[in-house]
């Protein structure tokens, strides 16, 4: 499993993460657009920073909810969703052209993540923004007991997707995430991260908050930046591979 980590956060004087010591610890970096937040001279930055330490890059798109953090669902029509990902992927891959480096895939970012887990009609709009933009990017989504769903129709699409668990979130008996609204849905323990990530890579499960077995197959693990002590979980996990 590669360990994957949302970077590029910071915007204008405002500092999000700690990107530089991250950076080295993992093989994925899901860099903000710009959106939820990151700014050019960040974009600029963190691309930077992923060539130096040979990380692959992701483009980490989000609603356009800078005030929000990109954590607030936002009712847009297809074809406004389609434009605002366009936008955001844009904007990272010329970046990273200059760089002489080039996205590998996208991960949808906080609110717009969620939901196209809920909801197929995003999904399958988020699907066709990607296949217009560049066919050869991955798709990054959750790991569910269940993803037959999703396959479908990123195949209509002719898109490859890859599956994800979180390190430092407590999961529902239907194995989404729990709400980040409820006190319990963020894990900063980083034992108890390391332990469950561990567990997994051995038996293919995870526990629920509630203690029920989801068999997961995983591509991928993340650690939320902003996560108090993201650096101390994500040096425990790198241990793990």
């Amino acid at each position: 499993m590669k360990l994957n980590c949302d970077l590029g956060e910071s915007f204008g004087q405002w500092t999000m993460g700690r990107d530089e010591a991250v950076m080295p610890l993992i093989d994925e970096a899901n860099i903000a657009c710009g959106f939820h937040a990151g700014d050019p001279l960040v974009m600029q930055q963190t691309v930077a920073l992923a060539v130096k330490h040979q990380v692959s890059i992701g483009a980490h798109p989000s609603y356009p909810d800078l005030q929000g953090f990109g954590r607030r669902s936002m009712a847009m029509t297809s074809a406004e969703l389609i434009a605002h990902l366009h936008y955001q992927l844009g904007a990272l891959q010329g970046i990273c052209q200059v760089n002489n480096t080039s996205l590998a895939f996208i991960k949808p970012h906080g609110a717009l993540y969620n939901d196209m887990m809920r909801d197929i009609a995003l999904f399958t709009a988020i699907c066709r923004a990607i296949s217009q933009f560049d066919q050869n990017l991955v798709l990054v989504i959750q790991a569910l007991p269940d993803t037959s769903k999703w396959q479908t129709i990123a195949e209509q699409f002719q898109l490859t997707l890859r599956f994800e668990a979180f390190a430092d979130r407590h999961y529902q008996d239907n194995g989404l995430l729990v709400p980040r609204s409820e006190a319990n849905a963020v894990i900063t323990d980083a034992e108890q991260a390391h332990k469950r990530i561990k567990q997994l890579a051995a038996t293919g499960q995870l526990l629920s908050i509630n203690g029920k077995p989801l068999t997961l197959q995983v591509d991928t693990i993340c650690v939320h930046s902003d996560t108090d002590n993201a650096l101390e979980i994500a040096s425990k996990l790198a241990s793990i591979n």
